[in-house]
């Protein structure tokens, strides 16, 4: 009795504690306590991820060096991407005191184009398989980000991830993935030697806890740091060094492998893709939302969408309206609406033609226009992309597709959200957050290659499944038709938000379409109503399916909203009433991880997700 009375103290003492450190008027309840240190912070998608950045710190690594050491990790453990991925990323410098933007993205490969995939039947590039493969950016991202920002050796952040590679226990989200997925896999020779230690028998994938091993990917790792080592014996500085196991990767041995091994699949992939491929480092976009600086990627990724939304909202009284009101859902709804109405139609890769309208659509001016077209009765089903172009003092040439758009789309009747269309739309993969003492923070959110990958030969490094968020007719979206050569517009989108000139919030979210929504609440629930960081990325959001989703079919499900099953039946009934379809779930937040920065007392508050296997470490 004494035992079960101290229990109930404890949780007691715990459920106040987690309250306690709310700052709202109307706390929320957290599942998980807030991080907090003075030192440094790191938060990724995987509990060892995680790990692996506190040890890195530990050695006197920077949050580059850290996030580099967290990256290699969960491409090690498959945590919904692998290292034949893309990789994209902000970085706050405090020597400059500018958020620089890394742009890890793969490309089309020779002979990608919309005739190929048509002539194969196909409205898109597929979903898996080797023609679903973009190049490989992430071993080339994480080469460069450690190269010009951190200040460890490629040796030393690598270590953690070639010891899983050596053997790690595997956990059950993704042994349960990859069984799940296993008659695709057995497809792919090299996949099935990896993935499916136990051909034969009834669960052919490995269980939680078993020692998952992969010595190709080890093999490739210890390449990559023999030809840094070599080039430090040549007296070679850190940074060169770096780079030559960058070269390595896209110009040497590995390359060869890779694309050996990617054609002999079928793939498209060519040695010189690989060697003519860079990685960007770029300059972010922003707007100003009271106050607060917020930066994104450019168009190449679905961030602007996000500015636009906040363009849009910031005409609005949204804390007067009540958090997750009727009124302030269908508010979020009918902007995020129009703002993904844009990055459907005008978003794409900006080294190719045609140019963006990138000033149109994040100038307050166009947002102000966007925002008087909301109905306050009923949703908007036939929302569309606006016209930006008069804001930069030009005539839309694309005024005549623009007309059209929704008729050229491919809108189902069907607004059933299944499984399928579930999976496809929240289409997952990780993120990470780290910062320092120094002022050094970085947001990256990193994909490809998930379960189930196909493996490019004796590389151990699974490839991309990028492709699919082309489009193979102007129609649909004259900036992001296929081409060799050409970044796909993606989803993948970390976040970035200085105040007063400093660091105020660093996040990023995995979930396909569903990330600008999820960081664009997030964002809301800290400036406008006041939440803790653990709070707001526990917070119930609203999900729309409005918008097209970018992966498989890219279908939109008009009017469909996801809602917290905690929404008070007179909100649901009153939404229902201006022309809603709701359905409903218990974690509707998405899976976010985010750092808060309390200068006014020099530390850090790290949020991590209690969606799944999310963690944080902070010192």
């Amino acid at each position: 009795m004494k035992r079960i009375t101290l229990l109930c103290i404890g949780l007691v003492l715990l459920s106040a504690a987690i309250h306690a450190q709310s700052f709202n008027a109307r706390p929320q309840g957290t599942q998980k306590p807030p991080l907090h240190g003075k030192h440094w912070m790191a938060i990724t998608g995987k509990p060892l991820a995680a790990t692996a950045g506190a040890m890195t710190f530990q050695k006197g690594g920077n949050a580059i060096d850290a996030a580099c050491a967290m990256l290699a990790a969960t491409c090690t453990m498959w945590d919904v991407l692998s290292w034949g991925g893309e990789t994209q990323a902000l970085i706050y410098n405090p020597k400059t005191g500018k958020v620089i933007a890394i742009n890890a993205l793969g490309v089309a490969p020779t002979g990608a184009t919309p005739e190929f995939y048509k002539g194969k039947g196909m409205q898109y590039p597929p979903e898996f398989g080797p023609l679903a493969a973009v190049t490989p950016g992430t071993p080339g991202g994480l080469c460069t980000m450690l190269a010009e920002y951190g200040t460890m050796s490629l040796k030393d952040v690598l270590a953690p991830a070639m010891q899983m590679a050596e053997g790690y226990p595997i956990e059950a989200q993704t042994a349960n993935s990859i069984e799940r997925n296993k008659a695709l896999i057995k497809e792919w020779p090299y996949s099935k030697a990896v993935f499916l230690p136990h051909l034969g028998k009834d669960r052919e994938a490995p269980v939680a806890g078993e020692v998952f091993k992969q010595a190709d990917l080890l093999q490739t790792l210890q390449k990559m740091v023999d030809a840094e080592q070599q080039a430090l014996k040549k007296g070679k500085s850190r940074k060169e060094a770096i780079y030559a196991a960058y070269d390595r990767f896209y110009k040497g041995d590995i390359a060869k492998e890779f694309v050996r091994g990617c054609k002999e699949q079928g793939g498209l992939i060519t040695e010189q893709d690989l060697a003519t491929w860079k990685v960007k480092i770029e300059e972010p976009l922003s707007v100003n939302y009271k106050g607060i600086e917020v930066y994104k990627l450019q168009q190449w990724t679905q961030g602007p969408a996000m500015l636009q939304a906040l363009n849009i909202l910031e005409n609005f009284d949204l804390k007067a309206m009540g958090y997750n009101s009727a009124k302030y859902i269908h508010t979020l709804y009918q902007s995020m609406n129009l703002a993904f109405a844009d990055r459907d139609f005008y978003y794409g890769d900006p080294a190719f033609t045609p140019e963006e309208p990138i000033k149109g659509l994040l100038s307050k001016e166009y947002a102000k226009a966007r925002a008087k077209e909301i109905n306050w009765e009923r949703n908007n089903a036939k929302a569309a992309p606006g016209d930006p172009y008069p804001f930069e003092g030009k005539v839309n040439p694309f005024a005549d597709l623009m007309k059209n758009w929704n008729q050229a789309s491919l809108l189902h009747e069907d607004n059933t959200i299944n499984e399928k269309y579930l999976a496809d739309f929240k289409m997952g993969t990780t993120s990470v957050e780290a910062a320092d003492k120094d002022g050094w923070v970085v947001s990256i959110t990193p994909s490809g290659g998930w379960v189930p990958a196909c493996i490019a030969g004796k590389t151990g490094v699974g490839m991309s499944q990028r492709m699919q968020s082309f489009v193979l007719d102007a129609k649909q979206n004259p900036f992001n038709v296929l081409e060799p050569g050409k970044r796909p517009r993606v989803t993948l989108t970390p976040g970035m938000a200085l105040k007063n000139g400093k660091p105020f919030l660093s996040f990023a979210v995995q979930g396909g379409d569903s990330q600008d929504q999820d960081l664009l609440q997030c964002f809301l629930n800290v400036v406008e109503f006041g939440m803790t960081i653990q709070e707001a990325v526990e917070a119930a959001n609203i999900v729309s399916y409005q918008m097209r989703s970018s992966f498989g079919n890219h279908d939109s499900k008009a009017g469909s909203v996801m809602l917290n099953t905690q929404t008070p039946n007179y909100v649901m009934k009153e939404l229902r009433q201006m022309g809603y379809s709701i359905g409903l779930d218990e974690r509707t937040a998405g899976p976010i991880n985010a750092i808060y920065f309390d200068w006014e007392h020099g530390t850090f508050w790290g949020g991590s997700s209690n969606h799944g296997e999310d963690y944080g470490i902070g010192w």
